[in-house]
C-alpha cells in the first residue's frame, strides 16, 4: 500500500469514509443478493404455477375416463346379466329340469322317472317319482332310495301356473353321506 494512502485512511476522515465504503459494499452485496434471490423464486414459483396447471389438467382428463369407463363397465355388466340370464333360461342348471303339466322326464342318470300331474296349484305341485304319488311345495325335498346304496333327492324348486322346476339327483356311494 502507498504510505501516502495510508496516511489518508489513517486520518478521523478517512476512517470515517473507509468504513461508510465497507457499509455501502455489504449492503451493496446485501440487496443484489436479495434481488437475486427473488428473481430464482419467481422462476421456480412460476415453473411450480405451471405444473400444476399441467397435472390439474391431467387431473380432469384422468377423471373423464374413468367416468367413461365406469359407464362402460356398467354397461357390460348390465349386457353380462342379461346374456347369463338368456343362457340359464337356455340350458338350465345341471340335474334342474323344467315340466310343464303332464310332462315326465327320465332324469338322474335314468335312476328316477319323475313327472308333473296336472298344472300346479296356489299351494303345491302333484309329483310322481318313480310311480309314486306325491304333493310338494317350493323348497320340499323328496327322498327316495332307488337301492340300498344310492338315496336319490328331489327338490321342487319353484313353480308357476305353467311351469315347475325341479332339482333331481342320485350322489354315488363316494359323495353320499348317508353311505359313510
Amino acid at each position: 500500500m502507498h504510505p501516502r494512502l495510508y496516511n489518508a485512511l489513517m486520518t478521523p476522515g478517512g476512517r470515517l469514509l473507509l468504513i461508510v465504503a465497507a457499509v455501502v459494499l455489504i449492503l451493496a452485496v446485501a440487496v443484489g443478493g436479495h434481488i437475486y434471490g427473488r428473481v430464482l423464486a419467481s422462476r421456480d414459483m412460476i415453473a411450480r404455477d405451471d405444473t400444476i396447471q399441467q397435472l390439474r389438467a391431467e387431473g380432469l382428463k384422468l377423471k373423464a375416463q374413468a367416468t367413461d369407463q365406469n359407464a362402460k363397465l356398467t354397461a357390460l355388466q348390465t349386457k353380462l346379466t342379461n346374456v347369463q340370464a338368456a343362457l340359464d333360461a337356455i340350458v338350465p342348471s345341471e340335474n334342474t329340469y323344467d315340466f310343464s303339466p303332464n310332462q315326465s322326464m327320465i332324469v338322474a342318470g335314468g335312476r328316477l322317472t319323475v313327472g308333473l300331474i296336472g298344472a300346479p296349484a296356489n299351494g303345491g305341485i302333484n309329483i310322481n317319482v318313480n310311480g309314486k304319488q306325491q304333493l310338494a311345495a317350493a323348497g320340499d325335498v323328496i327322498h327316495v332310495a332307488v337301492d340300498p346304496s344310492t338315496n336319490c333327492q328331489v327338490t321342487v324348486q319353484s313353480f308357476d301356473m305353467f311351469k315347475a322346476m325341479i332339482f333331481a339327483s342320485c350322489p354315488t356311494p363316494a359323495q353320499n353321506p348317508k353311505s359313510q
